[in-house]
């Protein structure tokens, strides 16, 4: 039975004290994990990229993506608590939905953190060429070397986006050393993000001119299923701003007292970026106006050779939707050339958490995949020296370098959106499950009227997928088509929990042999199986 194998709550436990990570982070550097992958790429480099989609709306649409992280925030909260490992919604999944449903939770996690990592590792390379490179030292980058195949809107391409490439192998190079070691670094660079923001809404709120927001929704709030664009099609593709929250629930098994730790670096991190989109939002179109370049059909144009020529005219050249730098650009047009410098190389500088974070994220859910037997066991080999999963690390930075090097940003983030929706879908429905199948496990954190939040959660998040554009839409189930096949090839053969080796806490048990549903048919063709369980 494919759906059968339902991993025991006290199994997986066990399996991460067996062979465990370093716990070193406190409620507050959850809380800066937290911020540090939340405010990136999102307000950034997509604010203009929203803005084109909803136009003035912008900010109603964080108002709606925010309100989908809420809901998920408070089921990731409580499920994380209860079960402090590494693996994020994979390891959730494991322990209620059983092992098919697992894997292909934690394969479509690969688009949200390691996609994700190379969205953001593009966004990043667009301040280092506009501000840091041509605009502070006079040095005019080549699109060949600056820009992938097509990364311009489709009018115009370039080779390789080298300087992507580079900041995401730097990052993985930093994630090797360390976790507590790549925290400390991101608590430095939380603050210069902080403090530039903060800087962009005191100087963009006094100069609102209300007539920017007329009209506030020039697509309307519903762009149509597939289409991308409106308020909601706009939330779709913003609620990229949002991921990162859920990293901090990966990181429990390296955490001091995650029971108390993890919900409160969820939450708090939530809540700090959200009032900080709303304001910065709201002072990016106030200032210089967000109104979206219509087509001849009275529709915004979607990224692609329409909307880059019509960026490339002057009428649009100082629009803020045409900006792949617009804070640095909002300032630079209302007066405040050096700040807007100053903001442009915030984010030079700043941007390299997220990737970081992200890249944690993603390695550590294949850490925790390769324990299970799931991938080769050889991904979770740990350093003898830096203590960190250094194999499956690299492995993923070199992945994600090359996605950055080759794809733009707007399509990588539409595409990390589709996977993370259905994984915070599944945690929610796995956190219900759990207040039926296991009641009586403490619960540190209980999240209040379970049934209205988890249905609100899992609404939420199909409701976002279906206004994501149709090919991102589409990426998700030929994604998971791909990893299913995998599974059927290596992954069900190679699974300790197929074969039977199941940790536990209590060594007199050692030798009985529990009727696990779903394995037990598994273990009479396999003949390594039929051993005690350890």
């Amino acid at each position: 039975m494919i759906f059968g194998r339902v991993k025991p709550l006290d199994a997986i436990l066990a399996t991460a004290e067996k062979k465990s990570l370093k716990r070193s982070l406190g409620a507050i550097q959850l809380t800066l994990f937290g911020v540090g992958c939340i405010i990136g790429t999102g307000i950034f480099v997509l604010t203009s990229v929203g803005a084109q989609k909803a136009g003035p709306g912008l900010i109603l649409s964080f108002v709606v993506a925010g309100a989908v992280c809420v809901v998920a925030a408070l089921c990731y909260a409580e499920i994380a608590s209860m079960i402090p490992v590494a693996g994020s919604a994979y390891t959730y999944s494991y322990a209620v939905q059983g092992e098919f449903l697992a894997w292909t939770v934690g394969w479509a996690l690969l688009l949200e953190y390691a996609v994700g990592a190379s969205a953001v590792s593009v966004g990043w390379s667009n301040y280092f060429v506009n501000t840091v490179m041509e605009r502070s030292w006079g040095i005019d980058v080549p699109d060949w070397l600056s820009a992938g195949p097509q990364a311009l809107g489709g009018a115009v391409g370039g080779f390789i986006n080298l300087p992507a490439a580079v900041i995401a192998l730097l990052m993985t190079g930093l994630l090797l050393l360390g976790t507590s070691e790549s925290a400390k670094f991101n608590a430095i660079l939380v603050a210069i993000k902080v403090t530039a923001l903060t800087a962009f809404v005191i100087l963009t709120l006094p100069v609102m001119d209300p007539a920017n927001f007329e009209p506030f929704a020039p697509a309307g709030m519903f762009g149509g299923i597939g289409s991308g664009v409106g308020i909601v099609g706009a939330a779709a593709t913003m609620f990229f701003a949002y991921v990162g929250f859920d990293a901090v629930s990966t990181a429990a098994e390296e955490t001091k007292n995650p029971q108390r730790n993890v919900p409160i670096g969820l939450i708090g991190s939530l809540a700090i970026c959200t009032i900080f989109y709303m304001l910065v939002s709201a002072g990016a179109v106030g200032a210089i106006g967000g109104a979206p370049i219509m087509g001849p059909d009275g529709v915004p144009y979607n990224a692609g050779p329409a909307l880059s020529a019509a960026c490339a005219t002057a009428q649009y050249a100082d629009a803020l939707v045409c900006s792949p730098e617009p804070l640095a650009h909002v300032l630079q047009e209302i007066g405040y050339g050096t700040t807007g410098n100053l903001i442009g190389y915030a984010a030079f500088i700043a941007l390299p958490s997220v990737i970081l974070i992200l890249l944690f994220g993603q390695t550590r859910i294949f850490f925790v995949m390769a324990r299970d037997g799931l991938l080769p066991e050889a991904l979770s080999k740990i350093h003898p020296k830096w203590q960190t999963p250094h194999v499956v690390t690299i492995i993923t930075g070199l992945a994600v370098a090359t996605a950055a090097a080759f794809f733009p940003v707007g399509a990588l983030a539409d595409i990390a959106n589709a996977g993370t929706l259905y994984a915070f879908a599944m945690v929610a429905i796995a956190v219900w499950q759990l207040r039926k199948t296991d009641p009586n496990r403490p619960r540190p954190f209980r999240v209040p009227a379970i049934g209205v939040i988890a249905s609100l959660t899992v609404f939420g998040c199909v409701f976002l997928f279906i206004n994501l554009p149709l090919e991102a839409i589409l990426v998700l189930p030929i994604w998971t088509a791909i990893g299913v096949l995998i599974y059927l090839a290596y992954g069900r053969r190679k699974s300790h929990l197929g074969r039977g080796i199941v940790e536990v806490h209590e060594p007199e048990i050692h030798d009985i042999q529990p009727t696990i549903p779903g394995v037990d048919e598994d273990r009479a063709s396999d003949p390594n199986a039929n051993r005690p369980l350890t």
